[in-house]
């Protein structure tokens, strides 16, 4: 953080579970959402989200918030601060999740809400390069490759130009792997995601009110102790993961060496049994001995006697 300034800003998880869902304060998720979807974004309201059925884990590792634009559209926003394997599960549950709660029972198709899922993420989720994805549904034909369109009468009642605007879409925010100057407003938002800062020049929508209204000194006594109870006990949860990670690929190392072990003593032993059992066949001992004094079963040192002749033939 910048120190000079005495500036400082509040972490953005945060943020949202205490200072952002104040109606005058959702001018700084107003902002980034306008930065990010692209589009001038007012929030109308914030509804009931999961974050209000916390457990000691999740209360340091995520947040979440859900809004309503002014269009009518949900937009669920979670901050997710450890790893989760089946994030992206996660995420197609919560989306489908709002289709089905926010329309009413006996009411048409047409009333089912668009949602947009930003996933704001402090771990490594998949495998790839850049630090913002956006994920939608498109039908593409598998003999001419052409996408499918809406009809002209479904553009004018669905207010929509593509068939994707009407399917949930999904933003990913690995705000860990940006690590450059921020030379768009989109950078800047994530730059600020990531360090806690917000640089002099940014100009980006909503990262002034969040320099004005997020700012450390403005909190209480009781809300300073607070944060920074909540910054180390995030600190403690990642270190907890990172050495129960670290022992268990300890352990599972440990036990593959040893299953290693046991496996090539084993094999050594099989081994040796067969030299045994095709010397004492060439000496014409009985198989019911051999299978006796090398542990072998009679018809495997029945195919052993067949290599055998093949060989001496």
């Amino acid at each position: 953080m910048n120190n000079s300034n005495n500036n400082q800003i509040i972490r953005f998880d945060w943020a949202m579970k205490r200072l952002l869902r104040n109606k005058a304060n959702f001018s700084v998720l107003e902002g980034l959402l306008t930065t990010l979807l692209g589009e001038k974004i007012v929030i109308q309201k914030l509804l009931e989200s999961e974050s209000n059925q916390e457990d000691e884990f999740d209360k340091y590792n995520r947040v979440d918030m859900l809004a309503e634009n002014s269009k009518g559209e949900l937009v669920l926003i979670e901050v997710q601060n450890n790893n989760e394997y089946a994030y992206f599960q996660r995420m197609l549950f919560g989306t489908s999740k709002l289709v089905t709660e926010y329309i009413n029972r006996g009411e048409g198709y047409d009333k089912v809400r668009k949602v947009y899922s930003v996933n704001i993420v402090y771990f490594s989720l998949g495998h790839g390069t850049d630090f913002v994805y956006h994920g939608k549904t498109e039908f593409r034909g598998i003999h001419q490759g052409d996408i499918l369109e809406l009809t002209p009468f479904q553009k004018q009642t669905f207010k929509v130009d593509t068939v994707s605007q009407l399917y949930p879409e999904y933003y990913i925010l690995k705000v860990n792997g940006f690590n450059q100057v921020a030379k768009s407003p989109l950078e800047e938002w994530i730059y600020y995601l990531n360090t806690g800062e917000i640089p002099s020049s940014a100009t980006a929508p909503g990262l002034e009110e969040a320099r004005e209204r997020l700012k450390l000194d403005s909190m209480t006594k009781d809300e300073l102790a607070a944060y920074y109870r909540h910054l180390d006990n995030i600190v403690i949860l990642r270190d907890n993961i990172y050495t129960e990670r670290e022992e268990g690929r300890a352990e599972g190392i440990e036990e593959g060496l040893n299953k290693g072990l046991a496996k090539g003593k084993e094999e050594g032993v099989r081994e040796a049994n067969l030299n045994n059992a095709r010397n004492l066949k060439k000496l014409g001992v009985a198989i019911d001995i051999i299978s006796q004094a090398t542990g072998l079963s009679k018809e495997e040192i029945e195919k052993l006697y067949c290599k055998l002749e093949y060989v001496i033939d």
